[in-house]
């Protein structure tokens, strides 16, 4: 284990001393205040080993990453019958794209970009009785950690600038993809995305997706064969227009957001987590995706 530490540090000394730290999102206000000069990065092994570096402790919004926590308590309510709605194909296009929506009849290329998450919310909103509290005490349970919460402001600050996902929101309405008001749907997805957590409360949320679908505390969220998929999701469609790249570089399922994290993760071995705030021309972290690449070349810890 003391490689690994050794491994992780000099990824965190290459990462600080980068000339090139990224662009920092400004899409959404509230995010534009994040100095982009912080990084961390946490390693949580199934055996029990973890160790975090730099920034690994602070809190930070995890944006699309939320995506996938929906997307498995979405199949954990209602199975398969979720793929009635959304598709499983990459995107190869950006997050917020609309022109495939509406080519491909109202049914979003997958779970994981916007229009597809938007979806998931509407089928949560739909099966959960008290929708944002519910999901929030589905994620605090998956970490074992009740402190996990959303961050208001940045709610309202996507809620004051989200024109496309409100325009994606609509296409689906029009489609009939969408079952409840365009707006509660949103409000819910608003929510969902403003949770923040740090490098090490993500490290140990995503454990259950390395471990068949149980969490640290040995707890069934998902049966075996449903986290399969939802890591296969994240390997084809986690990283949007750059899902190849990643897949290619690092070799891992994972899961990006615009607050700057990523996840991801090797069945079986571990969970990683890294967090840098200035984002690559494709909207992923630029550290993040660098130190990932690092990681998995060094310790030869892929799926491939």
């Amino acid at each position: 284990m003391q490689y690994l530490k050794a491994v992780l540090d000099g990824i965190y000394s290459d990462a600080i001393n980068a000339k090139d730290k990224g662009i920092v999102a400004s899409y959404i206000p509230e995010l534009a205040h994040v100095d982009k000069n912080n990084f961390g990065i946490h390693l949580r092994t199934l055996d029990g080993f973890e160790y975090g570096v730099g920034n690994f402790n602070t809190l930070f919004s995890i944006q699309s990453i939320s995506k996938v926590l929906a997307l498995s308590k979405a199949m954990a309510l209602i199975g398969e019958s979720v793929w009635e709605r959304v598709d499983v194909e990459p995107s190869g296009h950006p997050f917020n794209q609309l022109a495939l929506l509406e080519i491909e009849n109202g049914i979003p290329r997958n779970p994981l970009i916007n229009s597809g998450a938007i979806v998931i919310a509407d089928i949560l909103l739909t099966h959960l009785k008290n929708p944002k509290e519910d999901f929030l005490q589905f994620v605090r349970d998956l970490a074992n950690d009740a402190s996990i919460n959303f961050n208001l402001e940045v709610a309202e600050s996507e809620r004051n600038t989200g024109f496309k996902n409100y325009a994606a929101a609509n296409l689906l309405k029009s489609f009939n993809n969408l079952v409840n008001p365009v707006d509660a749907v949103l409000d819910f997805y608003f929510h969902q995305c403003s949770i923040e957590m740090t490098c090490s409360q993500l490290s140990k949320t995503f454990f259950f997706l390395a471990n068949k679908g149980a969490c640290l505390k040995n707890v069934a969220h998902l049966k075996e064969s449903q986290a399969k998929r939802i890591n296969a999701i994240m390997l084809t469609c986690g990283f949007y227009d750059e899902a190849g790249e990643f897949a290619f570089e690092v070799g891992l399922p994972g899961k990006s957001g615009v607050g700057g994290g990523i996840v991801a993760l090797l069945p079986d071995q571990y969970t990683i987590v890294t967090w840098s705030p200035g984002l690559n021309k494709k909207g992923n972290s630029l550290l993040g995706m660098q130190a990932l690449e690092q990681f998995t070349t060094k310790t030869k810890l892929s799926i491939f």
